[in-house]
């Protein structure tokens, strides 16, 4: 599923990324990496805030619905 439907304080592990290598490789270098935890810590819309390793990072609704959880 993706993570758009993480609740809020979740935390999950990543299990894909799906779209194109160029967006693969962006997440990538976010910290968005397979088999890493990622920790919802808002939700407005669809749009995330979430907490990867010791950044916080907003991510819009298309980009969140490529992580697969």
């Amino acid at each position: 599923m993706p993570l758009t439907m993480a609740k809020t304080g979740e935390t999950v592990m990543i299990r894909r990324i799906a779209g194109r290598d160029e967006t693969r490789r962006h997440l990538a270098e976010l910290g968005f990496v397979v088999d890493s935890s990622v920790t919802v810590v808002s939700e407005m819309a669809g749009n995330l805030i979430v907490q990867v390793k010791d950044s916080r990072i907003a991510l819009d609704k298309t980009m969140a619905n490529r992580i697969i959880i």
